[in-house]
């Protein structure tokens, strides 16, 4: 798949950006018949765009060795959904897996990222979902995800595409799934109130102990949450029903002594399957092991290109494309760059996600001949201001 640069010597810019390109690379694109263009080519305009977090319109404009954008998104426009994600997927656990041993128990979270849209769907209504208003608009992408916090970084392990039209926790499924064929085992799952879903607790806690944070609906959820002091419980989802689910409930109350200029008491529920050895307040410390995931957000953002396309294959794409940068930034920094020593590796702090982007940035815009100058005017300064200054 790819080859991890010696670790003897120097990591190089041009290593990195020739490790990207045959990371990347390998996603399939099926292209316009007839074309004499390679896949490669078109993959590497999306790199760049995404390093530059830019937009292929500008990318392909700026630079004069990478086909116009037209053609670049004609070529996009043939990506097949189920076998990107397939491919995609098997790259990001190949990754995942250079750093990972295969023989330590892991921690393991799954949730949703909404990446905001403006405008009308594409195909059909169930590209698009519903969310809380953030960036001026109510309506998103979404897509599923599960990492790993691994040497203080979040890797992502999967990642699938969310419709409107299917059952959310038909989405977990596909990303539990792909989560079970890893071969370490897993100690915890640990799932948001976006996943308080009778189908997805079930199925998890076939795999591990499940942890999830309650949300506060329903009047015996509420009453549930209606106290002063922690406690175990168990709760009946749908209760009398056929669906009947009983769970653990661990409810944890905690103090807010001025923290973000709030005070008073903060009452939380959370699943607790597996873990009833534990204390309400254990459990909840445990569910807060999942607050890597906005490290991993905040990385995406670093290497996520800009595109206006209403087409969610191509938008999805480009968050892969994001995701397989920052396993692979992951992979070099401690595979080449962190330094061995008792007690684990030096990781080290001046090889950035950053630098890691400027890195293949830089050669990429050497490689595509990147334009570095802009049509003058032809005007200048007028001459009675010229005059006036002299």
């Amino acid at each position: 798949m790819f080859k991890i640069p010696d670790p003897d010597g120097y990591l190089s810019a041009s290593d990195v950006k020739d490790v990207a390109e045959e990371v990347i690379t390998p996603l399939p694109l099926p292209g316009v018949e007839g074309s004499p263009l390679d896949p490669g080519d078109i993959w590497l305009v999306v790199i760049l765009a995404c390093v530059n977090q830019t937009s292929i319109w500008e990318t392909c404009n700026d630079t004069n060795g990478t086909p116009c954008d037209d053609t670049v998104f004609t070529w996009l426009h043939t990506l097949d959904r189920a076998w990107l994600e397939f491919v995609a997927n098997r790259l990001l656990g190949r990754l995942a897996m250079t750093i990972l041993d295969p023989d330590r128990s892991r921690i393991v979270s799954i949730d949703f990222i909404d990446n905001p849209y403006h405008g009308e769907h594409y195909a059909d209504d169930g590209e698009l979902c519903s969310m809380a208003p953030k960036d001026g608009t109510t309506t998103c992408h979404r897509y599923c995800t599960a990492y790993v916090v691994s040497n203080k970084k979040p890797v992502t392990l999967a990642m699938t595409y969310v419709r409107s039209d299917e059952d959310e926790a038909d989405a977990v499924e596909r990303v539990l799934a792909r989560v079970e064929n890893y071969p370490f085992e897993i100690d915890l799952l640990l799932a948001d109130s976006g996943f308080y879903n009778e189908r997805v607790i079930r199925r998890a806690r076939d795999i591990a102990a499940t942890v999830v944070h309650v949300p506060k609906k329903g009047e015996r959820m509420k009453d549930k949450l209606d106290v002063h002091k922690s406690y175990m419980t168990t709760y009946r989802m749908y209760k009398d029903s056929e669906r009947e689910l009983r769970f653990p409930l661990a409810v944890a109350v905690s103090y807010q002594n001025g923290d973000r200029g709030k005070h008073g008491e903060v009452v939380r529920g959370y699943v607790a399957c597996g873990v009833t050895d534990r204390s309400a307040k254990q459990v909840e410390r445990l569910y807060r092991k999942r607050s890597g995931i906005e490290t991993t957000y905040r990385l995406l953002r670093q290497a996520r290109g800009i595109t206006t396309t209403r087409d969610p294959i191509v938008r999805f794409a480009i968050m892969l494309v994001a995701a397989l940068l920052e396993n692979l930034w992951l992979v070099l920094r401690w595979a080449v760059v962190a330094r061995p020593r008792r007690g684990g590796r030096d990781l080290p702090e001046e090889f950035t996600f950053k630098t890691f982007c400027d890195w293949i940035r830089h050669e990429l815009e050497e490689e595509l001949h990147r334009r570095w100058k802009i049509k003058a005017n032809g005007v200048g300064v007028p001459a009675s201001q010229a005059t006036a200054a002299g």
